[in-house]
C-alpha cells in the first residue's frame, strides 16, 4: 500500500504533546507565554481481521495550542485542533462485505488550568469538547466531552509522580479511567515518563527513552486506547457509531533541530485490536477482532 501524508491523533493520539505542559515538561517562569504548534501523519498499512477481508488507513492532524503561567502558582492554556482519517476496506466479512465508514472528521476544543499550592505539588483540571463523525454528519450527536483531573508531586528533582483521571461522555457512552502520571529522569540517558496527553480515548501510556545527544533521542512504549464516532446517514449502519480499539506500542527516533523544533519518526504496531459498528437503536453490534496492524508515523512539532 501506498504511504500517505496522513494525520495522527484522533486514532491514536500517539504522537501529540501535551500543550499543557506534561509531566515532565520545563516549567514555566510567571509572567511567561508558550504557543505550540504539532503537525502529525500515521499510515497504517493493510491489516487482516480475524472474521475476513482487512482495511488500511491514514491521518492527519493539526494542533495549536497557548500557555499562560501568571503566577507561581497559577496558569491556564487553550487548544484547536483538527484531524482527518480515511479508512479504506477489503470485503469486511463481519460488516456484511460493506465498508462501515470511510472518512471520520475530528475537531476538538480544550483549556487548562493548574495550581501549585507549593513547589513541590501541581494540580490541574483539562476539559475539552470534541466532534466526531464521519463526513456528512454535524455536530449533532458526535460530541465527547469532558475533564481529566491529574495531581503531582515532584519528589526529587529527577522523580515526579502523580494520579489521575479521565470523565469523559462519549458518544452516548461514559467513560472514567485512572491512569498514573510519571517522569523519572534516571540518569543523564534514560528517563521513563508518560508520552502522551491522557484525553478521551484513554491514560497517558509510558514511554522509556534514551537521550544519546543533545539533538538525538530514541524511545519505545505503549498505551491503551479506544475510539468511537458517529456514522452518517447514507452507510450500511445509518446513524450509528462505530469504534476502533487498540493497544499501540511504538519505538520513536527523534531529532531536535532547534531548541523549539523537533521530529519524530515512529514504527507502531497496533495490537489487541477491534472495530465495531453498532446500530443507532444500539439493539445490534458488528464487530471483528483484528490481527496486529504496523504502521509508520511522523511528528512535527515546534514551540514559539
Amino acid at each position: 500500500m501506498k504511504l500517505t501524508p496522513p494525520r495522527a491523533a484522533s486514532a491514536l493520539c500517539l504522537f501529540l504533546v501535551s500543550v499543557f505542559g506534561a509531566v515532565g515538561a520545563q516549567p514555566m517562569q510567571p509572567g511567561q507565554t508558550s504557543t505550540s504548534l504539532t503537525v502529525t501523519g500515521i499510515n497504517q498499512f493493510d491489516t487482516s481481521m480475524n472474521e475476513g477481508g482487512s482495511f488500511d488507513w491514514y491521518e492527519f492532524n493539526a494542533r495549536l495550542g497557548v500557555n499562560r503561567q501568571f503566577t507561581s502558582q497559577w496558569g491556564a492554556g487553550v487548544f484547536a485542533e483538527y484531524g482527518y482519517q480515511h479508512w479504506s476496506w477489503s470485503n469486511p466479512v463481519a460488516f456484511g462485505g460493506q465498508a462501515p465508514w470511510a472518512g471520520i472528521n475530528t475537531p476538538q476544543l480544550g483549556l487548562s488550568v493548574s495550581y501549585s499550592p507549593t513547589p513541590t505539588w501541581r494540580f490541574s483540571v483539562n476539559p475539552s469538547i470534541e466532534w466526531s463523525a464521519e463526513t456528512g454528519v454535524g455536530t449533532s450527536g458526535a460530541a465527547t466531552y469532558g475533564a481529566v483531573l491529574l495531581g503531582t508531586h515532584t519528589i526529587s528533582p529527577s522523580l515526579t509522580l502523580g494520579l489521575g483521571a479521565g470523565v469523559f461522555r462519549q458518544i452516548d457512552e461514559n467513560r472514567v479511567f485512572p491512569f498514573i502520571a510519571v517522569n523519572w529522569r534516571i540518569n543523564d540517558q534514560w528517563t521513563l515518563s508518560n508520552p502522551l496527553p491522557a484525553g478521551p480515548a484513554g491514560g497517558a501510556g509510558l514511554e522509556l527513552s534514551y537521550k544519546v545527544d543533545d539533538q538525538w533521542t530514541l524511545g519505545a512504549g505503549g498505551a491503551y486506547r479506544s475510539y468511537r464516532f458517529r456514522l452518517n446517514s447514507n452507510g450500511p449502519y445509518a446513524g450509528g457509531i462505530g469504534q476502533n480499539r487498540l493497544i499501540p506500542l511504538f519505538a520513536r527516533v527523534s531529532y531536535q533541530f532547534l531548541p523549539g523544533t523537533r521530529i519524530d519518526l515512529y514504527g507502531v504496531a497496533s495490537t489487541g485490536g477491534n472495530v465495531q459498528a453498532q446500530s443507532a437503536d444500539g439493539s445490534q453490534t458488528w464487530n471483528s477482532d483484528y490481527n496486529t496492524g504496523l504502521g509508520l508515523g511522523l511528528n512535527l512539532s515546534h514551540r514559539f
